[in-house]
């Protein structure tokens, strides 16, 4: 029986609270709603506060608390009561493939990681030089590696860092986005830039400085000096990184700067499809980049900081504009360049949206059902599963430890 013609039982942790989600949640997120649109069974554990809005196939953990990790808070939950419901989850789930996010983080990942037996697949998300997370939390985990049937790093940034702190290798899948959604979408009149006053998009947490508002908020001065009709549109949550911003600026560059404050997927891929160009000043600490896809999904020029993982989005440079990371002055230089070229950026846009298929989740999904694929047979060969003879599919052998 081939993969194609039976359905699977998954179950996916994600790490990180979706009371606040970012991209490794919308990651998962996506990931899960795919792999249901091909038939297979899905089932998310996360943290999440009660009131907050889940899809059904989501099973909240509890509420998380926020935690300092790589440069950026993240809102996790662990300890034994946590335990308990990831045991009781994996019991009632009987999957076939459990798929962990970010083991080595002290989350529900790790738990499970603990916990399980079975066919397990491990996808890593984080990119850095030096990670004092990582190392911290490596003992912890050391042991409990070897349960993992298939890792998958969701970049040439992120295996190299699971490489050079945890050792063994991982297949690169990169993040998934439904390019077609985006490149459908509507633009919003209110967002549409003209000649005289085009328009610069920034989407991002405002109040996490690695994100790169301060840099953005710094390069405005010069490109309205140049472009004296250019508008701001910055999207994203964070009160104290806006306040700062409009401080910084003073009165008379802020009226340049509209902040649409958190806005949703789709008014997401509509500001994306208006905007002129659209910036990402990350400073450092970004695996993938999947908003530079989405908005070269929408046909936006990108803008973006000469980080690896940005760079390897935009084939080095060919689909897009890259500026020295962190270099305010060298951002404002590229930017009033791209604004002065339109038929440079249509052309680098063409590009981009070419370039962009590789990332759609119909590719990316086959990828990842190859490697659940792959740790079913090898769990088979070694006989760890067996066949369910009360159904046409195979029963995993993921179980809870006693």
């Amino acid at each position: 029986m081939t993969m194609a013609s039976r359905s699977l039982r998954v179950g996916i942790v994600c790490p990180y609270s979706f009371d606040v989600p970012g991209g490794v949640q919308f990651h998962i997120r996506d990931l899960a709603e795919a792999l249901m649109a091909q038939g297979h069974s899905v089932s998310v554990l996360a943290p999440a506060d009660e009131d907050t809005p889940i899809p059904d196939y989501i099973t909240s953990a509890g509420k998380a608390i926020p935690v300092k990790y790589n440069g950026a808070v993240a809102r996790m939950t662990f300890g034994p009561r946590t335990a308990a419901r990831v045991r009781r989850w994996l019991k009632e789930g009987e999957f076939d493939v459990l798929h962990l996010h970010e083991p080595v983080t002290p989350s529900l990942s790790m738990l499970a990681l603990w916990i399980a037996r079975g066919p397990i697949v491990a996808t890593f998300h984080t990119a850095l030089i030096r990670s004092r997370a990582l190392q911290a939390a490596y003992p912890l985990v050391r042991q409990s590696l070897e349960k993992i049937s298939a890792r998958i790093a969701v970049s040439e940034d992120a295996r190299r860092t699971l490489i050079e702190h945890m050792g063994g290798d991982a297949v690169v899948i990169p993040n998934g986005v439904y390019v077609d959604t985006f490149a459908a979408a509507s633009a919003n009149p209110a967002w549409v830039g003209t000649p005289q006053a085009p328009t610069v998009a920034f989407l991002g947490r405002l109040d996490e400085s690695r994100k790169g508002l301060p840099v953005l908020t710094a390069a405005v001065p010069e490109i309205v000096r140049q472009v004296p009709g250019a508008r701001f549109l910055v999207a994203g949550r964070g009160d104290e990184g806006r306040d700062l911003a409009i401080e910084t600026l003073g009165p008379e560059l802020a009226r340049s700067v509209e902040f649409l404050g958190s806005i949703s997927d789709e008014e997401k891929a509509q500001l994306l499809s208006s905007v002129d160009l659209y910036i990402a000043p990350q400073t450092g600490g970004e695996s993938f980049g999947i908003v530079l896809v989405e908005a070269m999904s929408a046909g936006a020029c990108v803008v973006a900081s000469d980080l690896g993982a940005f760079q390897r989005v935009l084939d080095d440079g060919r689909a897009g504009y890259v500026f020295q990371a962190g270099d305010s002055a060298d951002l404002a230089r590229v930017v009033c360049e791209a604004l002065a070229d339109p038929d440079e950026r249509a052309r680098l846009s063409a590009l981009a949206s070419t370039a962009v298929r590789q990332y759609d989740w119909s590719t990316v999904t086959a990828q990842v059902l190859t490697v659940y694929e792959m740790v079913l047979e090898a769990s088979r060969a070694l006989g760890g599963v067996e066949e369910d003879p009360s159904s046409t599919r195979r029963r995993g052998w993921t179980e809870v430890t006693r």
